[in-house]
């Protein structure tokens, strides 16, 4: 059946048409006025019905296409879908239940889609694993021999970087690597350059070293080496994917950044979490193929797999893994002998190579949706790489305010001026698209641009 669209314009306000009729078609979806199945009328008959340009109604179509509130069908017409928020008595209910179970629609950064179906692949690891027998005693404190081999194969080839099982220490994850290395390497006091927004993690290790945080302004290409000072001990970088903005320093900056280390002596600390997903171009090598001897390169699975894995591995020169290894063995502290082994049987079997290929294809076609729901509402930048996008907003939007309306009403979304410490910039919101299923993450941007287009509205 066809629907007959309640909707009213209003061209003294200041929210373009478009938008007010996909606002007002949201609302009735909500409120059962309009339903799963219901055939919508036509571009034309909708323009004419409201006075308005046939473009307007199709802009208004578009959006809600891409928001998944409707779907077009060859020959038979535009149709409601069901995919859609609930209603707003079922949801305030819900927002509450999931607010306790902390089991909101997340569209946070930083988190893989986890399939519930275990892979085959996976399954193979685990069973291979449990055909062995532990090792007699205490492992490597840098790790199974047999696994740094496996892992200095794996970022020669997909990073570039020319280095051996010497050169390889496996970690707990990018944070632990990164700790580790800051205990054991720098000095209270000490100066460690980190990108102004950036990594709040980074920043908490830093402070617990208790070492002197510089923060360092970034622009669209990442990491402005002009404002280093030479005083400066240590930096953090994320060059492959500047995080949160997402930024990828270009050959030439790189290129700064090393002659600028040379010159200082500072140490270069790479943190590259998520450069296996690139949708534009290959990403670029590391920064560490550059020179091994001044930069420290952190790599992670808990993007590519599952951060609950804990596993990860750093690459620096031969003398700092030796002096990492020796503080290890006196720690205890590093990954257990069945979560590296399993590791080892991923990348021998080629797992992790499916898994990667797999999964960027998946985030590139979220990718892609989440940028045309949300490009109406503001400027998505970092769009080129990763597991997130940032929407930079109006000055006058509160972005923190924002992300408060949006958990309350189900979906959790960082705010950007949380990653912000002394150096300004706009406001805006960090959206990871990887974690949710697709039936959430169309949920999930609906819900946001219903709160969107509220805080528009009340500046």
């Amino acid at each position: 059946m066809q629907s007959s669209l309640p909707l009213v314009i209003d061209r003294t306000a200041g929210t373009p048409l478009h938008l007010q009729l996909a606002e007002q078609f949201r609302a009735a979806v909500v409120d059962g006025r309009l339903q799963a199945e219901h055939r919508l009328p036509s571009t034309r008959d909708l323009a004419k019905q409201l006075g308005v340009s046939r473009a307007v109604a199709q802009a208004a179509y578009d959006q809600l296409h891409a928001e998944g509130w409707i779907e077009g069908r060859t020959g038979a017409g535009t149709f409601v879908t069901d995919v859609a928020p609930l209603r707003p008595t079922e949801r305030r209910r819900t927002t509450v239940d999931r607010t306790l179970d902390r089991e909101l629609l997340t569209l946070r950064p930083g988190i893989p889609f986890i399939d519930p179906t275990p892979d085959p692949g996976w399954r193979r690891a685990w069973r291979e694993v449990s055909t062995q027998s532990p090792p007699r005693g205490y492992d490597d404190a840098a790790g199974l021999p047999a696994l740094r081999t496996a892992l200095a194969e794996h970022v020669g080839r997909v990073r570039g970087i020319a280095c051996g099982p010497e050169n390889i220490l496996v970690t707990n994850g990018t944070v632990h690597g990164l700790r580790l290395l800051l205990g054991v390497t720098r000095q209270p006091g000490d100066r460690i350059a980190i990108e102004d927004p950036g990594y709040l993690n980074a920043v908490a290790a830093a402070m617990d070293h208790r070492l002197t945080i510089v923060d360092v302004p970034v622009d669209r290409d990442g990491l402005r080496v002009s404002a280093l000072t030479d005083d400066l001990a240590a930096v953090y970088v994320t060059p492959s994917h500047q995080y949160p903005l997402g930024g990828r320093l270009p050959v030439a900056r790189r290129n700064e950044l090393i002659r600028w280390a040379r010159r200082t002596g500072a140490m270069l600390i790479e943190d590259d979490y998520d450069s296996e997903f690139r949708f534009d171009v290959a990403p670029l090598p590391a920064l560490a193929q550059l020179d091994l001897d001044r930069v420290v390169h952190l790599g992670t699975l808990s993007k590519t797999l599952s951060p609950a894995l804990r596993l990860g591995w750093l690459v620096a020169s031969d003398t700092t893994v030796d002096r990492l290894a020796t503080f290890r063995a006196n720690s205890g502290d590093w990954p257990g002998w069945p979560m590296q082994a399993a590791l080892l049987a991923m990348l021998r079997d080629g797992y992790l190579d499916q898994a990667i290929r797999k999964h960027r294809r998946r985030y590139a076609e979220r990718r892609t949706h989440t940028c045309s729901v949300l490009a109406p509402y503001g400027r998505v930048i970092g769009q080129d790489a990763g597991l997130h996008i940032t929407l930079l907003l109006p000055d006058h939007i509160d972005d923190r305010a924002v992300s408060a309306q949006a958990r309350e009403a189900g979906v959790a979304v960082a705010a950007l001026s949380d990653y912000r410490r002394t150096v300004p910039g706009p406001p805006g919101l960090v959206i990871g698209y990887a974690t949710p299923t697709t039936e959430d993450l169309h949920q999930a941007l609906g819900i946001l641009t219903e709160v969107l287009i509220r805080a528009g509205s009340k500046s």
